[in-house]
Order: structure tokens, then sequence, then C-alpha cells
């Protein structure tokens, strides 16, 4: 399976996070506060128009697309 972001996942589908493609330190950090880093599991609960709202560790976030598309799954 080839390496998607999360713009193109697949609504209520469980994915495990394979990278995050970002080189701001301070958004890296961000996200790993989160529970959004590799190996983790990601669920995309519903895309919206400017992004997604995705479930992490029992916990939902609304993130954007630039977000989103830094999340490689």
């Amino acid at each position: 399976m080839s390496t998607l972001d999360l713009t193109m996942a697949v609504e209520g589908t469980e994915y495990i996070i394979k990278e995050i493609c970002t080189d701001d330190e301070e958004l890296d950090a961000f996200l790993f506060s989160l529970g959004c880093y590799s190996g983790e599991p990601i669920t995309v609960v519903a895309h919206r128009k400017g992004g997604c709202t995705v479930s992490i560790k029992d916990a939902r976030y609304n993130i954007d697309k630039q977000l989103a598309k830094a999340i490689l799954i």
C-alpha cells in the first residue's frame, strides 16, 4: 500500500501514522503532545471544507488541510 496523507483517508477507517512531514519543530512538538506520531493509530472522523476531524487516543481534533497533508498514513 502506498503512502497517503490524511486528506486522502477514508472516513471511519483506522490508519497507522507512518510519518509526520514538517520542517516546523514547534508544529512537530504540538502534534506529538496530541499523541500524533509514527506508529500511532489515527482515524479521520469527517472531512471538512478546510480540513478534517480526526480521532487520536480517544480524543477528537479539528485540523486544517495543510496539517492533514503533513500526516502520512
